[in-house]
């Protein structure tokens, strides 16, 4: 399993090994133990979420209150799709720009997004099926939304996803600049504070595995 970090701090892109004979394919779709080598600490994982979408459909951009927010792991069990992780924490170096990576099931990619970054995906084929490992449970008071086609963000969607399917909910959210403004969007410092409670709370399980 290879685990590289995207350009986007704390978020990072995991390529499975698979292992392939007469009778298929096996691998290895998540591995706590070297995620937590990469970030720091172990995820916390407490709930998994499935998603099915048409092609066309735009999910996001999604992010949760910190803390807790939601940690995520994302991956595609059919069809495929691209996956923007969006730097939306305040005083971020990267604040406002987005990283995509293709998940497919030819080299089954995840993404890891940490807590407060945004997230959307644009499915690619009809009946894409992604899978998503969180470390807390939905909760609506805490959950918020930026408009996916904000222009100050620019997410380049495929070829032919011009007027793509969106929800209600992600139809209304505001610009990335009106929920700066109406204090919805998490600080980097906040962000970075939290990584490292995480890290200390997890460091003794941690070296008892070292």
């Amino acid at each position: 399993m290879e685990i590289r970090p995207l350009a986007i701090a704390d978020a990072f892109e995991i390529t499975p090994r698979q292992l392939v004979d007469d009778r298929g394919r096996f691998l290895e779709s998540f591995r706590g133990d070297l995620l937590a080598e990469a970030i720091g600490h172990r995820p916390d994982i407490v709930q998994t979420n499935v998603s099915v979408s048409s092609r066309g459909t735009v999910r996001g951009i999604h992010f949760a209150d910190v803390p807790p927010s939601q940690a995520k792991y994302i991956t595609v069990l059919s069809g495929s799709l691209l996956d923007f992780v969006v730097d939306i924490r305040v005083g971020s170096p990267t604040f406002g720009r987005w990283e995509a990576v293709l998940l497919d099931t030819k080299d089954r990619r995840a993404v890891y997004l940490p807590e407060g970054m945004g997230h959307a995906f644009a499915a690619l084929e009809d009946n894409t099926t992604a899978m998503y490992l969180v470390t807390t449970p939905y909760t609506p008071s805490r959950e918020h939304g930026i408009h996916p086609l904000d222009p100050a963000i620019g997410l380049h969607l495929p070829e032919g996803m011009e007027q793509p399917l969106l929800s209600a909910k992600d139809q209304s959210a505001p610009t990335l600049a009106e929920a700066e403004a109406q204090g919805l969007l998490p600080t980097y410092a906040a962000c970075r504070e939290y990584y490292a409670q995480l890290a200390s709370r997890k460091n003794g399980s941690l070296q008892t595995h070292s």
